[in-house]
């Protein structure tokens, strides 16, 4: 069934959509992707627990669905965690969870969904790809932290496909508004060999 899923998400083709194909899948998105290892959240948090080891320090999980990264982040020590997603049913997963300090349903018609300075990290996990958050979401992502902030994420196989999603991160790096801190291609659901590249990057 999340081969099904899945193959429908590549062929969402505007935001309203995007948010019933999430809300659709809220109550069996869990199970269906323990069933394929989903293995890209403890990635995430490990990286991102190597530049910030610090329990106390303020995390939003930025596209949190229905909060696997947050316990994820939860597990690697952190314990302070903020999430954001405009599904209000993966939402509702997410706050069964138990998990997050706040929950917030994003507004993606909204310019600047997270004030500047307030997060000193933020994790996007299988949030940049086709069919979930277009490339700009990227841009948005950067401007909402400050300088020494850090931003963990994952590509994908289809989005390190797609050269609008890395033309993205090189467009921070190229500038040397960002630089790369790790950088790691593994597992993201390999039941259905599906891989991931994990990144860390330091805004300049």
């Amino acid at each position: 069934m999340i081969k099904k899923f899945l193959d429908s998400s590549y062929s969402l083709k505007n935001e309203e959509a995007t948010r019933d194909h999430y809300d659709s899948w809220a109550a069996s998105y869990d199970a269906e992707i323990a069933e394929n290892g989903y293995a890209t959240p403890g990635r995430i948090a490990a990286a991102l627990w190597k530049y910030l080891p610090e329990p106390d320090a303020p995390i939003l999980d930025f596209g949190c669905g229905t909060g696997l990264s947050g316990l994820a982040l939860r597990l690697a020590g952190y314990q302070v965690v903020d999430g954001l997603d405009p599904s209000p049913e993966m939402l509702a997963q997410a706050r069964a969870k138990d998990t997050y300090r706040q929950l917030t349903q994003l507004d993606v018609a909204g310019k600047t969904p997270v004030k500047p300075g307030t997060y000193r990290a933020i994790i996007g996990c299988g949030l940049l790809s086709k069919g979930a958050a277009p490339p700009a979401t990227f841009d948005i992502i950067m401007r909402a932290l400050e300088r020494g902030g850090l931003f963990a994420f994952s590509y994908n196989d289809h989005a390190l496909e797609d050269r609008a999603y890395t033309g993205k991160l090189n467009d921070w790096l190229d500038c040397s508004a960002a630089r790369l801190l790790f950088r790691e291609y593994g597992d993201h659901l390999p039941g259905i060999n599906l891989k991931s590249t994990v990144y860390v990057i330091e805004k300049a």
